[in-house]
């Protein structure tokens, strides 16, 4: 995959350095000369471009015309959404990505400005933490349809409620679904009839609602799990 990559502070060099690893198709536009003196001790030099990303020139001078995925990781909000515009109105790049500096622009990165993806980093950290302390010792293992969906773990303690239930007498949401259980090393396919049982490791595909209902069934005797963060 060609990613092009606006910006090479931090994020955006890290970000550089994760995808050239994985083989990808990687060039990177940078016009700070300290930022540039730094990326190219860290980055090959074939990836890196000098100039600024919003430079219609410069862009095709990396390859925006053939870029896949436009990356916007620029330390301003205004150019970072500019750059998203530019790349699919213009260069009808694929996918646009864009970094969000200020969390009360939050806002503006949305279809009108072309930004399929927007990373709100402040907005995940506390999403985050909230739901890491609402969940007890639920686990999140995996984030599913930008973050709608999750694929959780937990372990069933001693003396939760779900104990001895079976699985079709839970009355859990239609969005919640028991993907697999294992009991003693061993994976259990679940079935309308499956009981949980003390100490199984317990996978589920749910949504926040469903999270929740499964933390307060799965909870320690007198814990009140809260709902987690949507």
């Amino acid at each position: 995959m060609f990613v092009l990559i606006a910006g090479g502070g931090r994020t955006g060099a890290h970000l550089a350095t994760l995808l050239v690893a994985q083989k990808h198709h990687v060039h990177l536009i940078e016009n700070r000369r300290d930022v540039l003196t730094r990326i190219h001790r860290e980055l090959p030099t074939e990836v890196i471009y000098e100039g600024l990303a919003t430079d219609l020139t410069m862009l095709e001078q990396a390859g925006i015309r053939e870029a896949q995925v436009m990356a916007a990781c620029t330390a301003n909000d205004s150019d970072n959404l500019v750059l998203c515009f530019i790349a699919r109105e213009l260069y009808k790049v694929p996918r646009t990505i864009a970094r969000i500096n200020n969390p009360r622009n939050a806002w503006l990165f949305d279809k009108k400005f072309r930004v399929d993806v927007a990373l709100n980093q402040a907005a995940i950290l506390a999403s985050l933490i909230e739901e890491e302390m609402s969940m007890g010792d639920m686990m999140t293992l995996l984030k599913i349809r930008r973050g709608k969906y999750s694929l959780v773990e937990e372990k069933i303690p001693p003396g939760a409620k779900a104990i001895g239930a079976a699985i079709k007498d839970l009355s859990l949401p239609g969005q919640c679904v028991i993907a697999a259980i294992i009991r003693r090393g061993e994976v259990v396919m679940p079935r309308g009839m499956t009981a949980f049982e003390e100490g199984d490791e317990v996978l589920a595909v749910t949504d926040a609602a469903g999270a929740a209902q499964l933390a307060a069934l799965f909870a320690r005797p007198g814990a009140t799990p809260s709902a987690p963060a949507e």
